[in-house]
């Protein structure tokens, strides 16, 4: 599971890490009990966007940015026993209740991205952030 996690993820993390440039803005969200705020956001192809996560509930939130493929793959590894990886992982943040973190991001080409939670129900649950790149 762990490789074909890899295999998708890595194209959405190589353009993350890719000519990573400074922020041409940075877009505030707050997570809680089960929601982003806002739930939607859209960017320009070549945006580089900083995201400033702030952690408003009482558990633990994650925001892990990539395809709606990307994102079964790691809620499905989030429900092994050894499915980790993430916290270290680029592309994903974990924020502790009170805590405010940031992810920065280059969209590099057009379609639709999400941000998603996985701690455990959360992203089942409905907590998504649609990033629709035009």
């Amino acid at each position: 599971m762990r490789l074909r996690t890899l295999l998708l993820v890595a194209p959405i993390v190589a353009s993350a890490c890719a000519g990573q440039s400074s922020p041409s803005r940075t877009v505030a969200v707050e997570m809680r009990d089960i929601a982003f705020l806002p739930s939607r956001i859209s960017v320009t192809k070549g945006e580089t966007v900083k995201f400033l996560f702030r952690n408003t509930g009482s558990t633990d939130h994650e925001a892990f940015i990539g395809d709606a493929a990307a994102q079964e793959v790691h809620e499905s590894d989030m429900g092994n026993a050894d499915g980790g990886m993430h916290h270290a992982m680029k592309g994903a943040v974990t924020v502790g209740p009170g805590k405010t973190r940031s992810l920065t991001h280059r969209f590099a080409k057009a379609g639709r991205l999400l941000v998603g939670c996985h701690e455990p129900g959360h992203y089942n649950r409905g907590m998504k952030l649609t990033v629709t790149v035009t």
